[in-house]
């Protein structure tokens, strides 16, 4: 009998103390509840911004779902909407109709929808078919991205989620503050074909943006160069020069140096000059001079104010200007077809 009553006793004790346990772990867990439901309905927590507005945005270079390395600086010249994209995204695949139908507004406003894109080439293929989308789209994983790439898309989208939007200028700069989520890029869509079509001027919408054509006298320039001092288009008369646009932080333009300084060095006597129009940091532009052996002028040229008078946002391009300061041949863009435009000028000379 006293037995029973001591077993009892422990039995009681022990649901006692599984009692007060359940109820403090669900105390614990009231609490937990209440923080998080007061910090959506209070104070939000901080959202990424990424880049601020008017920071230029890294150039990049990433291949498109039909394996063509574009560089991000051939946006140049337009408008860029830039969607940070993935096609397994089920608030993409929602966003997808409504931007297919902006399309050409968005073209007519001079803004180039251009994606971001994760997942594989058919997947993004079959996204665009399915709602009547025609636009660059640019792998972020297919073909395994280089760093600056990776470094560009984490530095504008800040490591947020998909889909979200970056407004980028004609000059590459930020436009506009992130927009992260459906809604957000939508509205940041439409705002880009109201606005532009309500307040473009018509001269703007003339302005040249794929380079002057042949027979058009090339624009003068008096620059200041990097070693300290002032080069002009008019000292150069009396032989071809070979203008080539550049960037400290265009990849492509990386890849044309070396060529370019060999070709120089090997030719620099055969009537043809070279100069080069660098934008942005001069400490940057001495740098690259400096890693690659420049030997020809090097110029400076304000944001994209020259670059404009020869009708072309674009790194790397170039012109081929006569002795008399015509413009010889349509633009030549990437270093392939800089470097052709060079040796056909020198073999041009000696016939």
């Amino acid at each position: 009998m006293v037995a029973s009553i001591i077993i009892l006793a422990l039995v009681a004790v022990i649901l006692v103390l599984v009692t007060f346990q359940l109820l403090r772990q669900q105390g614990r867990i009231l609490l937990r509840l209440d923080a998080l439901e007061k910090g959506l309905d209070g104070a939000k927590p901080s959202e990424p911004q990424g880049l601020p507005i008017g920071t230029p945005v890294p150039d990049f270079q990433l291949r498109d779902i039909a394996s063509n390395h574009v560089a991000f600086s051939s946006f140049r010249g337009k408008r860029v909407l830039l969607l940070y994209w993935n096609p397994e995204c089920g608030f993409c695949d929602m966003s997808a109709a409504d931007l297919a139908k902006m399309q050409p507004g968005l073209k007519k406003s001079n803004t180039e929808l251009v994606f971001l894109s994760f997942g594989t080439v058919d997947a993004n293929k079959k996204l665009l078919d399915e709602h009547g989308l025609s636009c660059p789209v640019l792998l972020v994983e297919e073909g395994k991205p280089s760093a600056e790439a990776t470094a560009a898309a984490e530095k504008v989208f800040a490591m947020c989620g998909t889909p979200a939007a970056c407004l980028i200028d004609e000059e590459g700069l930020v436009a506009g503050p992130l927009a992260i989520g459906t809604d957000e890029v939508l509205r940041t869509a439409r705002e880009c074909v109201k606005a532009t079509v309500r307040k473009l001027p018509l001269t703007q919408s003339r302005i040249e943006r794929e380079g002057l054509k042949p027979g058009v006298h090339a624009p003068s320039f008096s620059l200041p160069s990097i070693d300290g001092k002032t080069v002009s288009l008019e000292e150069f008369r009396g032989q071809k020069v070979l203008l080539v646009f550049s960037d400290p932080q265009c990849g492509p333009c990386d890849e044309l140096a070396p060529h370019l300084v060999g070709f120089h060095r090997k030719h620099r006597n055969n009537g043809l000059a070279v100069v080069m129009v660098g934008r942005g940091n001069e400490e940057q532009n001495r740098k690259k001079v400096a890693d690659f052996g420049v030997e020809f002028p090097v110029v400076l040229q304000e944001r994209w104010k020259l670059s404009k008078e020869y009708g072309i946002f674009a790194t790397p391009v170039a012109f081929l200007i006569s002795k008399d300061g015509v413009i010889l041949k349509h633009v030549a863009r990437g270093a392939d077809e800089i470097m052709q435009l060079a040796r056909e000028s020198v073999a041009s000379g000696k016939e």
